[in-house]
């Protein structure tokens, strides 16, 4: 619902320029991709500076006020222009009385052209966002847990900006764009302790950030010819494995008592050249079967109102991921994964008044052993988040740790054939 007032409207118009500085950014990136040099990007791009929030998390009409804070991350070696991008940013303030202390991990894509001397980018990132209980009221008393308002959420971000080189190593980048998060104020616990929308909370937020990048090694003066009809193909593999969950942890989500298992098909490609001594790989992952167990009963936060657990069926997809893979080539070859995407089930999952599907965030680290040419065997322990991130009120979820093992096929020549 949108607000009524001067402040609001200004707010609605600053909204609406950000939206259209954007789609120019977007078009200037898409027409320069023809005038690009010559020039190989560099493969590794590490930035951070000042970054600030156009309205606090509590920012209602009349009380709105900026939040400032830092912004740093990395973006990974370019695939046809495409960049893997890691980002976290964390914001400080107060606002009617209440510490705004926010921070938020995301990750996804930045697509990059150069134009002359400056380099255009356009990015989406998505991830997970993290609050202070008392966001909302500072007095948190007669607050469930100390909670005035949801403490986590997901959040995403669309927006582009502009390198200038200062030096062969080094640019000064100018960043903006829209970030968007669900956090909602929470009743106390004589009137239920639920969460509730009031209008006006803000979840869209102007997010402009300058800071300097780093480039730790340059890409080559100009590209190298293409290779010969006769190259290698890109090394990929796909990967059949299941997972089975064993024990809970309260970092986005609670109470998070629930347990599943699944069979998974994974996709990995090397797409990003190599990074801290690993190949840098794109990854994605399909969940056709997952059968969750959860209690038969909860209360809207997903609290336990039953002994009893209920199983049902539902599926999964992680389409924006990368893996780290160390040892390449080799019999024992360790691992890291990270990728983000989407649960669906046969019913509301975590608690009654809850949502049919989530949001997931997977982490996993663990080891594959050679067994032939194309065959590998594969086994490791995974963190996995699922979660709704607020598009319905109540917003219950799972931290869980998981153990995955499958078998890996490798596509194309099999290692050592010629």
């Amino acid at each position: 619902m949108v607000p009524v007032g001067v402040s609001v409207a200004c707010l609605q118009i600053k909204k609406e320029f950000l939206v259209r500085l954007l789609l120019v950014a977007a078009l200037l990136s898409g027409a320069a991709g023809a005038a690009a040099q010559a020039k190989s990007p560099p493969p590794i791009q590490l930035y951070g500076g000042y970054s600030w929030l156009s309205n606090s998390f509590n920012g209602l009409p009349g009380a709105q006020k900026a939040l400032n804070g830092v912004d740093a991350g990395v973006a990974f070696q370019p695939w046809h222009h495409l960049r893997f991008k890691l980002d976290y940013s964390m914001y400080r303030g107060t606002n009617t009385g209440a510490p705004q202390h926010s921070f938020f991990i995301m990750g996804g894509g930045q697509y990059e052209a150069t134009v002359h001397r400056e380099r255009f980018y356009a990015e989406a990132l998505v991830g997970d966002g993290g609050l202070n209980g008392n966001w909302y009221i500072a007095d948190a008393k007669g607050y469930q847990y100390g909670n005035t308002g949801t403490t986590a959420s997901l959040a995403e971000f669309l927006g582009g900006g502009i390198d200038t080189p200062v030096s062969g190593h080094t640019a000064i980048r100018i960043e903006g764009g829209v970030q968007h998060s669900g956090f909602v104020p929470l009743d106390p616990i004589a009137q239920g302790g639920y969460p509730f929308r009031p209008n006006g909370i803000p979840n869209y937020f102007g997010r402009f950030t300058v800071g300097m990048v780093w480039l730790p090694r340059l890409g080559s003066a100009i590209r190298p010819a293409p290779e010969a009809s006769t190259r290698t193909p890109v090394e990929s593999e796909i990967i059949f494995e299941g997972l089975q969950s064993f024990g809970h942890f309260k970092i986005f989500a609670g109470p998070g008592d629930s347990y599943f298992s699944a069979g998974a098909i994974e996709y990995d490609r090397h797409s990003w050249g190599r990074f801290i001594g690993a190949r840098l790989d794109y990854s994605a992952d399909i969940m056709p079967i997952i059968f969750l167990s959860q209690r038969s009963i909860t209360d809207v936060f997903g609290n336990p109102h039953s002994t009893t657990y209920v199983t049902f069926p539902g599926v999964g997809i992680a389409p924006i991921g990368m893996r780290l893979l160390w040892r390449d080539g080799k019999r024992f070859k360790p691992y890291f994964i990270a990728r983000g995407g989407m649960t669906g089930y046969t019913r509301k999952t975590f608690s009654q008044d809850a949502s049919y599907y989530n949001f997931s965030l997977q982490q996993a680290i663990g080891l594959q052993l050679k067994l032939t040419d194309r065959w590998d065997f594969r086994a490791g322990f995974e963190y996995f988040h699922q979660s709704n991130g607020f598009s319905v009120p109540s917003n219950p979820g799972l931290d869980a740790m998981s153990y995955r093992g499958g078998l890996s096929y490798h596509l194309g020549h099999a290692r050592g054939e010629k």
